[in-house]
C-alpha cells in the first residue's frame, strides 16, 4: 500500500525491509540535498569574505599604529620601550600614559582640574591619546572576532556541503 507522504510502498501484512522508494521521494531528497549545498557554499563564501576583511582591518591598524611610531614608555609594566603596533602594545601604552597624567595632576582627572589649571592641557591629552589607543584595542578585538565567526562559517558551510555530498541519492 503507497504512503504518499514518505514516498514508500509496502505490501500488506510485510515487513518493512519490503520497502521501496519512489522518484517522488528521490527528487524531493535531491532537491533538498541542493539547499544544503547552496546554503553551505553561501555561508563559506561570507564566512571567507569575513575571514579576509577581519585580517584586513588586523593589518590597516596595525601599520596604522607603527606609522606614528610609537614606544612604550620605559616604565611601563608590559612591553617597555617596545613599538606599539599591536593590541597588547597598546593597551600597555595607553595604561601608561593615565599613570603619567595622574602623576602629573596629583591624581585628579581632567573633570577634577580648575578650569585655569595649566596641567589640564597635559591631563586632556593624555585623555585624548589613550582614547585614541583604546580604540585601536578595540578594533584589533572586532577583527579578531570577524576572523573568528568568518573561520566558523566557512567550516560550518564546508561540512554543510559535504553532507549534501553524503546523502545523495
Amino acid at each position: 500500500m503507497p504512503d504518499h507522504r514518505t514516498g514508500t510502498t509496502t505490501r500488506a501484512g510485510a515487513d518493512m525491509s519490503n520497502t521501496t522508494t519512489t522518484p517522488a521521494a528521490a527528487e524531493v531528497t535531491s532537491s533538498g540535498n541542493g539547499f544544503v549545498k547552496i546554503s553551505g557554499i553561501i555561508i563559506a563564501v561570507i564566512g571567507a569574505i569575513m575571514l579576509i576583511g577581519g585580517a584586513s582591518t588586523w593589518v590597516l591598524v596595525q601599520n596604522s599604529l607603527a606609522d606614528e611610531r610609537i614606544t612604550v614608555a620605559e616604565d611601563a609594566d608590559w612591553f617597555a620601550n617596545q613599538e606599539v603596533n599591536g593590541p597588547l602594545t597598546a593597551y600597555s601604552e595607553a595604561l601608561i600614559i593615565e599613570q603619567h597624567a595622574l602623576e602629573t595632576s596629583e591624581g585628579k582627572t581632567y573633570a577634577e582640574l580648575d578650569r585655569e589649571d595649566p596641567r589640564r592641557v597635559v591631563v586632556m591629552n593624555g585623555s585624548f591619546l589613550r582614547a585614541s589607543l583604546f580604540t585601536s584595542v578595540l578594533a584589533f578585538g572586532v577583527s579578531a572576532m570577524a576572523m573568528g565567526v568568518g573561520l566558523m562559517q566557512v567550516l560550518g558551510g564546508l561540512a554543510l556541503v559535504k553532507l549534501s555530498k553524503q546523502h545523495q541519492v
